[in-house]
């Protein structure tokens, strides 16, 4: 997995308005249908991590894990992120031909 590359795509994303971060409005988005992949750290907590992948199996959107916490908030501009929601198509299919 070329770390820099999907990083910034996602950052170019995240300039696009295309990338929602934090565990609920993460949540919210995947219940309104709207997300369209997600990225999880791995180093979420235990209880985040089991909410963000049922909520992701039983909604059949994608979700893929991602190294840290830092790696995925300094790919959006932010600080320690734990989860995103990627809420576009063509992004999110990208992300996950880089991710896979």
């Amino acid at each position: 997995m070329s770390n820099e590359r999907w990083a910034s795509l996602l950052g170019l994303a995240n300039r696009a308005r295309k990338v929602i971060s934090g565990e609920e409005l993460t949540v919210k988005e995947i219940r309104n249908g709207r997300a369209k992949l997600v990225l999880l750290a791995e180093d979420a907590s235990e209880n985040t991590t089991k909410k963000i992948k049922d909520k992701c199996s039983s909604y059949g959107v994608p979700l893929r894990k991602v190294s840290d916490r830092y790696t995925l908030g300094h790919a959006i501009g932010k600080d320690a992120r734990v989860v995103v929601a990627v809420i576009d198509e063509g992004f999110a299919n990208k992300l996950l031909t880089m991710l896979d």
